[in-house]
């Protein structure tokens, strides 16, 4: 359903010159991060409309639903958008992994600690 709110939002969005923005996607109950995809603006309107994370890829360029084919489905529980409109952040349940290795997030296989030492 496309709703003032949402129109406002998607004028606010500042895609490339490509017409895609990247989009984070977060577990939203622990604030985990889980992935980084992109969209373009009929990706980010059908995860809008149907609160299933869809994305465009790059590589094949075509859209796809996360998880679509492996069952490791994101549902969104809300789209943000960054102080200067070109990053996007999905607040998501993950299903499963969300790193099409498997793995729960994309961000576990290599860690730098900059803690004190």
């Amino acid at each position: 359903m496309v709703t003032r709110q949402s129109i406002t939002f998607l004028q606010g969005v500042r895609f490339d010159g490509a017409g895609l923005v990247p989009a984070i996607a977060q577990q939203w109950d622990t604030r985990e991060v889980l992935m980084l995809a992109w969209m373009n603006r009929e990706a980010l309107e059908r995860t809008m409309a149907t609160g299933q994370a869809t994305y465009f890829s790059r590589s094949r360029q075509a859209l796809w639903v996360k998880g679509e084919t492996s069952g490791h489905r994101q549902q969104v529980r809300s789209v943000s958008l960054d102080c200067d409109g070109d990053t996007v952040l999905l607040m998501v349940d993950q299903i499963d992994g969300a790193c099409h290795t498997g793995d729960r997030t994309c961000f576990d296989a290599i860690c730098v600690d900059l803690g004190p030492s």
